[in-house]
């Protein structure tokens, strides 16, 4: 594959010399070599699942099994989800610079080959499901529709990015419900707080194909906000976190969670102040430091 142009494929070591050769475009699309996206789908389940069990004190035996069938599950439904949107996208990404090397627009998969691929991934997955209780094994059944549709969103609307934060933090009311087996007022408010934290990210992330995305003819806030992506970024990180302390607020947990909610706070002032929207590599750079700061979010229902 050709890497010199600008392209979201990392070339990694384990993939290239651990792998057969024939698993490689396999490997690459899951985005294995891109692992932020695992975490920004298991993050939210995390939170979930510490904020329902009450924080690392009342964690057990039974806390941890389901931490590691959410990342199981992380790592087999993030390559589902990624695979589904290629083969929605495989003929857009053909034009755009950042995806055209993708395994199933450059060629290197077919069509037959990557939905064959798919049901795989979704058999693992329904299998990690079923170990888990029936509200949330339910929960996850209403999700997949939400997957399938999300690739779609962006050929009728400029807010995709809403569309992904419904889908991409469904694992706040699994973990929740995983816990308890059932969805309370916190978990609802948290899971709007992380909603309100994947459109701005994602609105991030997106501007690194606005020049693409008009000659392809696909939507995305970026385009939609323009030269004020900074100060919606800006209010979309601040509602996010207001959600997130009212969700503590009312799971009684004021005191130290909501000071140590500062932390996000101040990582995503650092954020927006280094983001340059008009720079492909500081959007990416910036996209992927959300990591660092759901990691922070986390320590903060965790206490």
């Amino acid at each position: 594959m050709n890497t010199e142009n600008f392209t979201d494929i990392k070339h990694l070591v384990w993939i290239e010399r651990i792998l057969p050769a024939k698993f490689h475009p396999y490997a690459y699309l899951m985005r294995l070599d891109r692992p932020v996206g695992i975490w920004l789908l298991l993050l939210p389940g995390l939170w979930g699942i510490s904020f329902a069990t009450g924080g690392l004190m009342h964690f057990s035996g039974e806390t941890l099994r389901i931490m590691m069938l959410f990342t199981l599950g992380a790592v087999t439904m993030r390559g589902a989800g990624c695979v589904i949107n290629d083969l929605w996208d495989r003929d857009i990404d053909r034009l755009v610079e950042r995806t055209q090397n993708r395994p199933l627009a450059s060629g290197a998969l077919s069509a037959k080959q990557g939905f064959l691929f798919l049901a795989t991934l979704l058999l693992i997955g329904l299998i990690i499901l079923l170990r888990l209780n029936i509200t949330t094994i339910l929960l996850g059944v209403i999700s997949l529709p939400l997957i399938i549709l999300y690739p779609f969103m962006k050929r009728i609307t400029y807010w995709p990015q809403i569309f992904l934060g419904l889908v991409f933090n469904f694992g706040v009311l699994m973990g929740w419900s995983a816990v308890t087996g059932s969805i309370g007022l916190p978990a609802i408010l948290l899971y709007i707080g992380a909603i309100f934290w994947t459109i701005a990210y994602d609105t991030i992330y997106a501007h690194q194909d606005k020049d693409d995305d008009l000659i392809a003819g696909v939507k995305s806030t970026a385009l939609f906000f323009g030269e004020n992506s900074k100060l919606y970024v800006s209010g979309f990180f601040l509602a996010s976190l207001i959600f997130i302390a009212v969700a503590i607020i009312f799971s009684k947990g004021v005191g130290l969670s909501i000071l140590l909610l500062s932390l996000p706070a101040f990582h995503f002032i650092w954020q927006v102040g280094r983001w340059d929207p008009l720079d492909q590599k500081s959007s990416l750079k910036t996209f992927k430091a959300n990591r660092d700061a759901g990691v922070l979010i986390w320590l903060t229902l965790m206490v």
